[in-house]
């Protein structure tokens, strides 16, 4: 089985910012660090070369594979900033319909900058992905 790429580093989360985010990103990304750390509890870490993660959690597939994977993280692409979360059930799907301009892929949030979200319920999308990730993986603890 392949080995993920996407692990925690020792690499500086200022360090990718400053080589990756425009100024005006910069602002967006510093307020999106503020909300992972007060609903994770957690200090950001880089995992692999160019996502910002918040915590730990472990998974494991029917297959059999498993690996690890931050709670919540997010990372600039371009001219957008992606935030990574959990938003399948009922609850996540109608803070979407509230949340502003942004598009979603099955784990990946895309948005061009926080000024077109309403960023409270961006927060809340992060708390709720968040307590959904813990739930189903009950070991993940407070890591």
């Amino acid at each position: 089985m392949a080995e993920t790429k996407t692990k925690p580093t020792g690499a500086s989360v200022d360090a990718y910012l400053a080589s990756r985010a425009s100024p005006e990103q910069l602002v967006d990304c510093q307020a999106i660090m503020a909300m992972c750390q007060r609903v994770t509890k957690e200090e950001p870490q880089m995992w692999g070369p160019s996502i910002v993660g918040y915590g730990k959690y472990t998974y494991r597939y029917e297959s059999g594979h498993s690996g690890d994977a931050c709670l919540v993280g997010f990372a600039v692409r371009g001219r957008e900033l992606v935030v990574y979360l959990a938003a399948e059930n009922p609850e996540q799907v109608a803070l979407l319909a509230r949340l502003g301009k942004h598009r979603m892929t099955k784990s990946c949030l895309y948005l061009k900058r926080l000024a077109d979200l309403d960023v409270e319920v961006l927060e809340t999308l992060i708390a709720g992905s968040v307590a959904d990730v813990k739930r189903r993986y009950p070991s993940t603890g407070d890591a």
